[in-house]
């Protein structure tokens, strides 16, 4: 039976506790997350992170955490804990009996006579995190404090104490509202029962973030406590908790908390799992709809977006959705390019596969809304003016060859997904003519012929068809090697990168390649013999002199390894798109057996979803990000192909 639940022997291990984290998120672009015991290791956890427009834009934490303490015969027993330089205090770890996952986190906290539950949930739509305290088991008169603490910075920043933090606060119903800085949204704590706060304001120093010192990155924040809330609880009492920007009826909070837990999906699966994980990324502010790249930092991505769209929405059967997601994307084009990172005008168009990965998105709503004749009319501008923008030249040396390959680039930039910089050179420069770039250009005008073509668009059928025949020939011409058996990574002149990587995975996934069978096949076996692990494809041989097994350290050690061997979930989906439609049924025992695998991820480091990227070498430890959308979307889009070929 699938089950998501920790065992106190777990908990009280901080080597282990301290390594597993959720995250929770509103549909709205805030979210919530922190350890399983409640213990933040980063600057990016918080009860309450929430965007703030009157600032920047970007997420603040508001409220870090929020400290619980039993009394009873005037002994306490504190259930927070936090690191400081070289201890842990308070210590309540060791206090905890149990953590489950589903439907929402729930700890069971056990001391002497008092059993105590806390779970919590973030509102859908809204920025608020609900906390529902239950005292299970009493026997004696027991007395309930809760003291919280304040960041009101931005997440990729830390808080210092100092002079200009507002200590002042209005008593609104059942709680108060503060705010620490002018500016702000204000911060409502209220409760479903009357309560009394005591107000004593103070600061916490040198909260420490071990992951962040991990990372190469100041780790040590000031905390600012306002005071703190005591009631008393009865045995079997429930006592709700609301932290949000928006003030609500106290009659209303326990009814919110059990709506909340009505409409989730249950985690009672893997599949449930990260179905529920894929919502969690989408956030819809006014009238747009975007994908957040993965939680706890990332914010919106193009290339991202367009890549993990599909599988965030067609295995929900959420093709609207989908739809709203391209539509606001559109919005932010510059030319033929798309938004790499940022919006509006703090945008960055950096990202020579982002347009491209458009028209594939395109494709896979088409496909599966069955809109392919009327694509061409609401899209063809915007598909015209990707295609026209690369063939006749525009940014970034972007721009197509006499051999009709899309050549991009130059000294100092890295404008494909492998893209890290360090010291002011991409750690895998691949100016020229890029493989992946090339398929999906060759995939991008084979689509547009065949939409353009129901539309009865001829003149740009014919236009276009020359150059798609002319592809036909010069993809294979420019990249492929018999001797070797695989594509090169990118060729720039006389020179051809043979590295092994998995970018030439889509010549052999898309829609249309210029690929016969037999080629794709021979690629597949060297990918699969030098890149294919059970939590996805390096990304780059270990044959390699320049493969790094390992991706740990500071910000220049983990980007050295990023593209240089660290394995990436979300590339095992074009990867078992290709294998699929090879070998068919006969091959989905194959990738079943690897999708099963992931299954373990679930309980490793983001919980209940998929890492952003994993060791290369075994035994495949998860790093990045907790919750990435594209891995997680890949996955999911695997177990739709499968669900097909077994029909």
């Amino acid at each position: 039976m699938f089950k998501l639940e920790f065992e106190k022997n777990q908990l009280i291990n901080l080597e282990y506790s301290l390594e597993r984290e959720f995250v929770r998120a509103n549909r709205a672009g805030s979210f919530a997350s922190t350890t399983i015991i409640g213990c933040n290791t980063r600057k990016y956890h918080g009860l309450l992170i929430c965007p703030q427009p009157a600032i920047d834009n970007d997420n603040h934490v508001l409220l870090s955490t929020l400290d619980e303490t039993i009394i009873q015969k005037e002994a306490e027993f504190n259930f927070g804990i936090h690191k400081y330089p070289g201890t842990f205090s308070p210590k309540g770890h060791k206090y905890i009996d149990s953590v489950e996952i589903s439907p929402i986190p729930k700890t069971i906290y056990r001391v002497g006579g008092v059993v105590f539950s806390k779970e919590i949930a973030f509102v859908h739509d809204e920025d608020r995190i609900l906390v529902r305290y239950t005292l299970i088991e009493a026997h004696s008169p027991t007395i309930l404090r809760l003291k919280p603490f304040l960041a009101f910075r931005n997440i990729h920043k830390l808080s210092k104490v100092n002079d200009f933090a507002e200590k002042k606060y209005s008593i609104i119903k059942n709680g108060i509202k503060t705010r620490m800085y002018v500016g702000y949204s204000y911060l409502n704590m209220q409760f479903s029962k009357p309560v009394e706060y005591v107000h004593v304001p103070d600061w916490y120093y040198n909260v420490e973030y071990i992951r962040e010192i991990r990372r190469g990155y100041e780790g040590h924040e000031d905390l600012f406590v306002p005071g703190y809330f005591e009631m008393p609880i009865e045995k079997g009492e429930s006592i709700y908790f609301s932290a949000g920007i928006d003030e609500v009826s106290p009659s209303e909070i326990a009814h919110l908390f059990k709506s909340e837990i009505r409409v989730r999906i249950p985690r009672d699966s893997f599949e449930n799992c990260l179905r529920n994980s894929a919502q969690q990324f989408i956030s819809k502010r006014g009238n747009k709809v975007e994908v957040i790249a993965g939680f706890p930092w990332f914010g919106r991505w193009g290339r991202d977006t367009f890549i993990a769209a599909p599988g965030l929405t067609v295995p929900l059967k959420n093709l609207r959705l989908l739809k709203d997601i391209i539509d606001t994307m559109i919005e932010d084009m510059n030319g033929p390019l798309f938004p790499n990172i940022g919006s509006e005008n703090n945008a960055a168009y950096n990202s020579v596969d982002a347009p491209l990965w458009f028209f594939w998105t395109l494709q896979q709503y088409a496909y599966n809304a069955n809109k392919q004749s009327s694509i061409w009319a609401e899209y063809s501008d915007k598909m015209k003016q990707v295609l026209y923008g690369y063939k006749n030249g525009t940014s970034y040396n972007i721009k197509m060859l006499d051999n009709c390959m899309i050549y991009a680039g130059g000294h100092g930039v890295a404008l494909t997904w492998m893209d890290a910089v360090v010291a002011g050179k991409p750690v895998t420069p691949r100016t020229g003519m890029q493989v992946e770039i090339n398929a999906l250009w060759y995939n991008a005008i084979k689509f547009s012929i065949e939409v353009s073509e129901l539309a009865g668009d001829m003149d740009f059928v014919n236009e276009w068809q020359p150059i798609a025949s002319m592809i036909d020939y010069t993809f294979k011409e420019t990249f492929w090697s018999k001797e070797k058996g695989y594509l090169a990574d990118f060729v720039d002149g006389d020179y051809s990168d043979w590295s092994v990587r998995p970018n030439q995975v889509f010549a052999t996934s898309l829609p249309y390649t210029p690929l016969s069978e037999s080629i794709r096949k021979l690629i597949l076996d060297k990918v699969q013999n030098e890149l294919l692990t059970p939590r996805g494809l390096r990304t780059l041989s270990p044959k390699s002199p320049n493969y790094k097994p390992i991706y740990f350290g500071n910000q220049t050690e983990r980007d050295l390894a990023y593209h240089q061997g660290t394995v990436w979930p979300w590339l095992f989906g074009h990867f078992a798109e290709a294998y699929l439609k090879i070998h068919g049924k006969s091959g989905i025992a194959f990738i079943q057996r690897i999708v099963d695998g992931f299954e373990g991820q679930m309980m490793e480091h983001g919980i209940c979803t998929i890492s952003e990227v994993c060791d290369g070498d075994p035994p495949h430890n998860p790093g990045g990000t907790i919750s990435q959308a594209w891995s997680v979307s890949e996955i999911l889009r695997v177990m739709d192909m499968l669900k097909v070929y077994s029909k």
